[in-house]
């Protein structure tokens, strides 16, 4: 079989695909966003101007804080893991908050 991207659903096909052939393969992805990787380096820059830029972009993500390479090695870690055994097909996106929207976050009075 063929599994082409249909809107980004290609990782739910293969799942779907692997469940009907009876094969004990789960199919999920990881989507990390803001997370604090030598990635964002040049954009960060070095000294007080740095945790300023972090500052920056924290205030708009709803959580108010970059993520850490740890925060998606532990969602890896339970993709893997006997515990998500019901889990295939989900695209796990770990923004902090960003996809739900920064719009919907409850307002200060």
């Amino acid at each position: 079989m063929i599994v082409t991207d249909i809107h980004g659903k290609e990782g739910a096909l293969v799942a779907l695909y692997c469940c009907e052939q009876g094969y004990q393969i789960r199919c999920n992805s990881i989507h990390p966003a803001a997370i604090l990787t030598p990635l964002w380096d040049p954009m960060l820059g070095t000294g007080t101007g740095r945790e300023t830029a972090i500052d920056t972009i924290a205030k708009d993500i709803p959580m108010k804080e970059m993520g850490m390479p740890e925060d998606v090695a532990y969602a890896a870690l339970f993709l893997a893991s006997d515990e998500s055994k019901y889990i295939t097909g989900i695209e796990l996106t770990i923004d902090g908050g960003i996809l739900a929207g920064a719009s919907a976050s409850p307002k200060k009075e």
